[in-house]
């Protein structure tokens, strides 16, 4: 018998499959890249705000994490992908976050204008901050620490492909993003860490996790921000731009930018220019989400409530899933009587 012949796939040299555009080790670094960001979501985020609430909405707040993750898969593959780096539709045209990623990424006004977002810090960060803070504005409503540092640590680990990927190759500046991102997490863990001894008399582990993430306090406690939504991603994400507007080094700029010769206003030249358009751009952000959010939001509120019954809230889980999230003993019970019962140790 003869030797089969070679698919076209697998062979050498360009092919349809392996057009001469298509470098594998970039290639290869980005679905490694997109792979860590998904587990920051699977399991991450899912461990993460389903450990980090109270016991009675471990179940809600983890299975959001999941459901929301499905829905924004299916949401970007079939349109806002094209909505963000296609032809456009009409100016300002569609959600929030693929709005805001033309401007910034896919060749907007904000993008041409020269305003800087290496990784999402005003698309991602400062967009989900205000819109989740506006939503908790309009009445939307700690169970398990050890889990709640497993969640964050593949959140931390997540981070490496999330940042690092975003130069769409293994070159200087992913590498770069990488040690960047590690260091600015320990640093602000630590940082958390040590205020809370400081101020508090006592480490908080809750307290580094956040700091992880922002390394910022948090603010603005009449609304229920109970994931703190609002200060480690609104606040560090205006705080990062506007910074980015200061201390980006020229060389650097030019790597990736679209307007040349931009710097941050400590290298002199133009760089006073650079913080007057990252304020700009994250105000427009902030405003855009301020409207977008709460048209979305009264929207709802005329299909259904943005708020539970009080008596629903008490109970929490059991109410909206009819499941629970710890299977413990007499938990849940109502006015159960242990007098008769025998405790096997």
């Amino acid at each position: 018998m003869g030797t089969p012949p070679i698919p076209i796939a697998y062979q050498s040299g360009t092919s349809l499959a392996v057009p001469d555009w298509l470098n594998k080790g970039d290639n290869a670094w980005q679905m490694i890249s997109a792979t860590l960001v998904g587990l920051q979501s699977v399991p991450g985020l899912v461990i993460l705000y389903g450990s980090i609430v109270k016991k009675k909405w471990a179940v809600n707040s983890a299975f959001m994490a999941l459901y929301a993750f499905a829905a924004v898969v299916i949401c970007w593959v079939t349109w806002a992908y094209k909505m963000s780096f296609g032809d456009k539709l009409l100016p300002f045209w569609g959600k929030a976050g693929p709005a805001l990623g033309q401007n910034l990424w896919g060749g907007g006004f904000l993008f041409h204008w020269g305003v800087m977002d290496y990784s999402g810090g005003y698309v991602i960060h400062l967009s989900s901050g205000i819109g989740g803070f506006t939503a908790a504005y309009w009445r939307f409503p700690p169970n398990n620490v050890l889990l709640t540092l497993a969640g964050a640590g593949l959140l931390w680990m997540g981070w490496a492909g999330f940042n690092g990927g975003d130069p769409y190759a293994a070159n200087i500046d992913s590498s770069m993003a990488v040690l960047n991102t590690n260091i600015c997490a320990a640093t602000s863990l630590l940082m958390w860490t040590s205020l809370d001894v400081i101020f508090f008399n006592k480490p908080s582990v809750i307290g580094a996790v956040q700091g992880m993430i922002t390394g910022l306090s948090k603010l603005l406690q009449k609304v229920d921000d109970t994931l703190g939504v609002f200060h480690t991603h609104a606040v560090a994400g205006l705080l990062g731009g506007i910074l980015t507007g200061l201390f980006a080094e020229p060389e650097l700029c030019n790597l990736f930018l679209p307007v040349t010769n931009s710097r941050g206003g400590v290298y002199g030249g133009n760089g006073g220019i650079q913080v007057g358009k990252q304020i700009v751009g994250g105000l427009f952000i902030i405003g855009w989400n301020l409207v977008v959010t709460t048209i979305i939001c009264l929207v709802i509120k005329l299909v259904i409530p943005l708020r539970m019954p009080d008596d629903l809230l008490l109970i929490g889980d059991d109410a909206v899933h009819g499941e629970e999230a710890y299977a413990l003993w007499g938990d849940g019970e109502k006015d159960c009587d242990w007098t008769n019962s025998v405790v096997v140790l």
